[in-house]
């Protein structure tokens, strides 16, 4: 604006007063620190009871068990043809620990695919079992009598699952349920026949079978743990039984795990600029927040120590109609005693309260460190993003007991770490470089642990989606 020039208004007005882009220049500006998007409640670390480890790792030790096959079979699929992967059918009870990958590998070549139909029966009660089912997708029922005469669905299987393992091992088993496919299957079927004429020509394996064949003689309780012998309510001088409590041998141990990022700061911006907020604070505090959302991620879906991951096969439920209903729930806590909490994808909340709304059920609600977290037989259930809904827009439900003297899940951490700021977390000085940028090196170390198996249960392929 050139001297003498009149200030007008945007009204076309002779300017009366000081305007507000000027004024602010003389003003202070109310700022707030930094936000962050990413961060969300993680009610899993708040919740988990943290042990301090010494050594990195934690030695979860356990009395000896004869079960065997509890896990789950992945597939290839290559267009229209599903094929399993050799190594795979190492879940099978028959040839658990077995690791001839040759044999193996001609087992899986003779394991024939087959398509189900809805509503088709794949084995009928009392029949002999000569087939062992591989389940690579759908949904399938094992029907049962109830107590009054009428039919009952003991329990549903979805992929990776397998049925009819007994035809392996026991040449005169028989079908104690009836197979039902609920939606369209594909299967892979491997025969009684098929084994027995790869394991007469594979001395390892009939020698293998021979030894499992033997394990039934063992005499256990219904968990597959070695049975302590007692004697009760007996009189006068018998003799009493001796008994020892036996372990396993090799016990599994957690290694803590790690997450790390170096962060940059330069020096000009950490001298100068630091009123009103230290520009270093802030930038260790988001990433701090960064660190600890990566941290419950891990928990949840890291492949070694996950919560999803590291559920035994026996603990995880189907959904008896695809969407978590309350019955559903019911089941899921039945599995285990003093289920501490559940954790659901906030999504899944969602879902539960539809279900509950069609039955005309209102969950009670607990206050929560000034949040209402829904509850269902007073087990609360804390919503978690970290658990991953599928592209079919499918999810989990986790249920968990905690706490080393329940027999529960605990989180690992190791505490007294050099600049540690927080347990397990520690931000240290890593110096200057040429460029004047200032480097710290922050870490966190973590992992969890699953003391015995029925402390951890998933309810999985969970529907989100159904509207009606």
């Amino acid at each position: 604006m050139s001297v003498g020039e009149e200030v007008r208004t945007e009204q076309g007005k002779p300017q009366q007063s000081l305007g507000t882009a000027a004024a602010r220049n003389l003003a202070t500006t109310t700022k707030s620190a930094p936000q962050m998007q990413e961060i969300s409640s993680r009610w899993l670390l708040r919740n988990l009871p943290w042990v301090d480890v010494q050594g990195g790792a934690y030695r979860v030790n356990r009395r000896l068990t004869y079960a065997v096959g509890d896990g789950r079979i992945t597939f290839v699929k290559t267009g229209d043809q599903v094929e399993v992967i050799p190594a795979e059918l190492g879940e099978l009870p028959a040839l658990r620990s077995y690791e001839d990958e040759e044999v193996l590998g001609e087992l899986a070549r003779r394991c024939r695919q087959r398509d189900i139909a809805a509503g088709e029966v794949i084995s009928s009660f009392g029949t002999r079992t000569e087939e062992v089912y591989l389940l690579a997708h759908g949904r399938v029922e094992k029907i049962g009598t109830g107590p009054y005469g009428d039919d009952a669905v003991l329990e549903v299987l979805a992929d990776g699952a397998y049925f009819g393992e007994a035809a392996l091992i026991d040449p005169d088993a028989i079908w104690e349920y009836t197979a039902r496919a609920a939606t369209a299957c594909v299967v892979l079927v491997l025969s009684r026949s098929d084994f027995e004429q790869v394991a007469e020509r594979s001395d390892s394996l009939t020698e293998h079978v021979g030894r499992l064949r033997a394990l039934p003689d063992q005499r256990t309780n219904k968990y597959g743990e070695k049975e302590v012998e007692l004697a009760a309510g007996h009189s006068g001088e018998p003799d009493i039984p001796h008994t020892f409590v036996d372990y396993e041998a090799r016990p599994r141990e957690y290694e803590l795990s790690i997450a790390q990022t170096v962060l940059r700061i330069h020096s000009r911006v950490a001298d100068l600029y630091n009123q009103p907020m230290n520009q270093t604070e802030q930038q260790l505090r988001l990433t701090v927040e960064a660190l600890k959302e990566r941290q419950e991620h891990e928990l949840v879906n890291n492949r070694e120590f996950g919560l999803l991951h590291n559920c035994e096969y026996d603990q995880r439920l189907q959904p008896h109609d695809g969407v978590p209903g309350p019955d559903d729930l019911d089941e899921l806590l039945s599995r285990r005693r003093g289920t501490k909490f559940l954790l659901a994808h906030p999504r899944a909340i969602a879902a539960i309260g539809r279900e509950l709304n069609k039955r005309g059920l209102v969950p009670e609600t607990i206050d929560v460190g000034g949040n209402r977290i829904p509850t269902w037989r007073g087990v609360p259930i804390y919503p978690c993003n970290k658990i991953p809904v599928s592209e079919a827009r499918t999810t989990s439900i986790i249920a968990l007991r905690t706490g080393e003297a329940e027999q529960g899940v605990i989180g690992l951490r190791q505490s007294g770490l050099p600049d540690e700021i927080e347990p397990s977390l520690s931000v240290r000085f890593m110096g200057i470089n040429e460029q004047a940028v200032i480097n710290y090196l922050v870490t966190a170390y973590y992992s969890a642990a699953v003391l015995v198996p029925d402390a951890l249960g998933v309810l999985e392929n969970v529907e989100i989606g159904r509207w009606r």
